[in-house]
């Protein structure tokens, strides 16, 4: 990462679409980000116009779209580029890849934190390594493993931030999941946090951030231990908005630690380099959109 873009270098477009945030991007095959701009996730229509028109304005060779989901990602399917159920309103059954139809590029497609977890391969936290998985608590959380540069996916993508988690003891809250009462997501997310305390965690005074710091990473212990047990990663990144919390990321090795029990027995899960802060930051899912971008106008499969 990091060549200067020059007029031989064909640039790129990149899309990191959340559940809060969107962040149009244009940049080289080398994950040099060279202009972006960022607004809200508003309703559908509004929101993909205002992205392709960005897109519009540049000569890009292929976009890359790193989209939350729950999303098809299955080419061959009907119903490809189609969101799924969502908490998200109005976006359930938008088809996100019709728009940018209009831009006369190739598209590629993946969830947000694929592409966040496929930047952090190439370029980041995880670079070298041949299996990694990247967490994300924000809006909502989600997770991606990549095994030998390639995101895994089958009937659908990974759901890791449904999974079940045992309540903290005393714990009575109601979950902002509308499917699951003790999933990781309605539990520990971003949106969990400011229902519990009534602010964003970037909000909270000293005393409430330290609450849910412990809060959080005791959960999501519990469902990196459920990563490490079903996946046994090399690494693990967990970014996003929530990570914020003071001494979150020591704070979710110590728990990692105490959640694993000493099994399977593996030095490298108590290694501070087991679960770590995304290398690329707040760029992970921008500079990995790139990565999808690139792939794209290499391989007309991908399309």
């Amino acid at each position: 990462m990091g060549d200067i873009v020059t007029p031989l270098q064909p640039l790129l477009g990149a899309v990191e679409a959340g559940g809060t945030n969107i962040v149009c991007a244009v940049g080289s095959a080398s994950g040099e980000v060279v202009d972006r701009v960022e607004f809200p996730t508003g309703a559908p229509a509004e929101t993909l116009e205002r992205a392709v028109d960005y897109f519009a304005g540049h000569e890009i060779a292929a976009l890359g779209l790193g989209w939350f989901g729950p999303i098809e990602m299955r080419p061959s399917h009907a119903r490809y580029g189609v969101i799924g159920p969502t908490p998200k309103e109005g976006w359930e059954g938008i088809n996100v890849l019709g728009p940018f139809g209009a831009l006369g590029t190739p598209v590629g497609l993946a969830t947000d934190v694929a592409a966040a977890a496929l930047g952090e391969g190439e370029w980041g936290a995880s670079r070298g390594l041949r299996s990694h998985v990247y967490v994300t608590v924000g809006t909502g959380i989600g997770g991606a493993a990549v095994v030998d540069g390639e995101a895994l996916a089958g009937l659908g993508h990974p759901e890791m931030g449904h999974v079940p988690v045992e309540r903290a003891r005393g714990d009575d809250f109601a979950s902002v999941c509308p499917y699951h009462g003790g999933c990781l997501e309605g539990l520990a997310s971003g949106s969990a946090v400011a229902a519990r305390w009534g602010s964003p965690a970037e909000s909270l005074g000293e005393s409430e951030a330290a609450a849910a710091a412990a809060l959080v990473t005791g959960y999501l212990a519990q469902g990196l231990r459920a990563i490490v047990y079903t996946l046994a990663p090399e690494r693990i990144v967990v970014g996003g908005g929530v990570t914020a919390l003071p001494g979150f990321h020591s704070r979710l090795r110590d728990e990692v630690a105490v959640s694993l029990a000493r099994y399977p027995g593996l030095s490298e899960h108590l290694a501070k380099d087991f679960v770590v802060a995304p290398g690329l930051g707040d760029l992970a899912g921008v500079i990995g959109a790139l990565v999808i971008a690139r792939r794209t106008s290499e391989d007309p499969r991908l399309r």
